[in-house]
């Protein structure tokens, strides 16, 4: 439907609801982001199938032509005395390409066409729908009226909190420490395009090489595990919240320090301590699903409607993904009402089915951990099937069966 929309949150679940507006025949697309600064700087890393980037390079929203590092095996390793690199206990096919988030961000910027009005440091305060259309409220005191607004506002959404005011954020009870380290080469014992998961009693760490702008690879590591018991660490995590870098006390820095010489291998405990204490950062782990994606004009896309845990490799990849359903509902609907019925038809059982497969992956691999180092290979096909859901095959991050190693 033509007429005015607006997009709450400028990230890249904004900046592809942007895009998928216009495609669907907006008039007037404009998108409010709450971040002042440069979003292209965050550098945490993302992975996507080549399958999905197949099917999301046909519809138009990523190309050859962004920076990408090759992922083509995964390992999961245990600590295992001196051994630099850790024992492989298990080999997987990872055909993934890996991105860095702000460099996906700024190609998806780059695609939101010259006529959008995009408006950083834009913080909305709330949203009012009736019949004829939504008004939404600034923070600077000031308003205003649109046909419909699309939420791809995050975990904390506002427009979410419009729909459905009861619905919040669960928290899982484990957190992720996140970061990116200086890329000193592989370790001997394995190869540059490896993805490796370095499993522990009560949780694993997931590391790969993403690319950066201007050429080259950073190490992207992503832990997870329940939060330490410091002085440091005071903040509330049953709602929605997160300690962004810089704002990691010394007692928490330690407590990490600690955590990753006791049980990593020592090439790769090595290799996030050299991450500088300033860019690491904690993100609690959460499960959120909603009744509807669409309701009356307000529509949810990305974390706004969904947050499944980490472990399914869904966020930025479903966002987009949510994206291209947009704009195929929005070219066949030619009504409102059309329109929000065949997005959330496609949308919502899905983005449940996803958070179920997430707190199943995260019950096997951080809340109730076996045994590693004594699996044989009978137990380990065995649990991983159990993670799927009795299945063999993947339908999480890695998308294909154990082999083993």
């Amino acid at each position: 439907m033509p007429g005015g929309v607006a997009v709450i949150g400028g990230s890249i679940a904004g900046c592809a609801a942007a895009l998928a507006a216009t495609r669907g025949g907006a008039e007037k697309v404009t998108v409010f982001e709450r971040a002042a600064g440069e979003l292209r700087v965050r550098g945490t890393g993302i992975g996507m199938h080549k399958d999905r980037f197949e099917e999301l390079a046909a519809a138009g929203y990523v190309d050859e032509d962004m920076p990408w590092a090759p992922m083509n095996r995964r390992l999961w390793t245990v600590a295992d005395g001196s051994r630099r690199g850790g024992r492989a206990i298990a080999v997987q096919p990872f055909p993934f390409r890996a991105y860095a988030w702000g460099t996906l961000w700024s190609a998806l910027r780059e695609r939101v066409p010259a006529g959008t009005d995009y408006r950083p440091d834009a913080v909305v305060r709330g949203i009012e729908q009736d019949a004829d259309g939504v008004t939404v409220r600034l923070g600077d005191g000031g308003s205003e009226r649109f046909d419909a607004v699309i939420g791809a506002d995050g975990y904390r959404s506002v427009v979410r909190e419009a729909m459905f005011d009861d619905v919040k954020p669960h928290y899982a009870g484990y957190v992720g420490w996140r970061g990116t380290s200086p890329d000193t080469g592989p370790c001997p014992e394995f190869q540059q395009d490896d993805c490796h998961v370095a499993v522990f009693p009560g949780g694993h760490c997931m590391l790969y090489r993403i690319a950066v702008p201007g050429g080259g690879t950073r190490l992207n590591w992503v832990l997870y595990t329940v939060p330490p018991e410091v002085p440091g660490f005071s903040g509330d995590l049953t709602s929605a919240t997160s300690l962004p870098p810089g704002r990691l006390s010394a007692d928490l820095t330690t407590a990490l320090r600690s955590l990753v010489s006791t049980h990593m291998p020592p090439y790769w405990a090595e290799q996030i301590l050299a991450a500088p204490p300033e860019t690491t950062f904690i993100q609690p782990i959460y499960d959120l699903e909603v009744p509807r994606y669409a309701s009356g004009r307000l529509l949810l896309a990305g974390d706004a409607a969904t947050i499944a845990r980490p472990h399914t490799g869904g966020g930025s990849v479903k966002a987009l993904q949510d994206a291209y359903a947009l704009e195929q509902a929005w070219r066949a609907g030619g009504s409102w009402d059309e329109i929000t019925a065949a997005y959330d038809k496609g949308r919502t059982a899905l983005g449940a089915q996803l958070v179920a497969l997430g707190r199943r992956l995260g019950h096997a691999q951080v809340e109730h951990t076996p045994d590693w180092a004594a699996m044989q290979e009978a137990d380990l096909d065995a649990w991983w099937a159990a993670q799927n859901g009795g299945s063999a095959a993947s339908s999480g991050f890695g998308g294909t069966a154990l082999r083993r190693g």
